[in-house]
């Protein structure tokens, strides 16, 4: 059975080396391992946990198999590196992660964003509420779709959804 709750400073290091092994797939939809959550250090990831919120999801053995962040600004709670170990993909854990840190910050805007080339995470997404909002390209080989969940407000854009 797996448990989820924060994550304490001790666990940051094993999120991290998680976080290079889940977004693996990432890369490859890609073809280059030079994308962000490969690059991050530890010193970026202590500074997300100091001024917000990092779950980790762990199995009966008390390892990391899924962990997930959001901090919020002015109202709005941005959720990012949601990830799940690719051993136990496709068990729902990213669903049970990404509610667990909504009630962190309960009546709020959610928002975040992933590739467009990620088909499934958009799937998720919009199976949990989320709807796109707007769509930022990065170069000629990455463009970002950015979705959001809540009623707090509506977001003054041309893109449809």
């Amino acid at each position: 059975m797996c448990e989820i709750k924060k994550a304490e400073h001790s666990d940051l290091k094993e999120i991290l080396q998680l976080q290079y092994l889940a977004y693996q797939s990432e890369a490859d939809l890609f073809g280059s391992r030079d994308i962000p959550p490969l690059k991050q250090t530890i010193d970026e990831v202590v500074d997300e946990w100091s001024s917000g919120v990092i779950l980790k999801m762990v199995d009966d053995k008390n390892t990391i198999i899924g962990s997930v962040r959001a901090q919020e600004r002015d109202g709005t709670v941005y959720i990012g590196k949601l990830m799940v170990h690719p051993d136990h993909r496709h068990k729902g854990y990213g669903t049970k992660l990404l509610s667990e840190i909504e009630k962190c910050f309960p009546d709020k805007l959610y928002e975040l964003f992933t590739s467009t080339r990620s088909i499934d995470n958009i799937c998720l997404y919009q199976k949990l509420g989320y709807t796109i909002f707007a769509r930022k390209a990065v170069n000629d080989e990455l463009e970002f779709v950015y979705m959001e969940k809540g009623n707090s407000y509506e977001h003054n854009s041309d893109e449809s959804n």
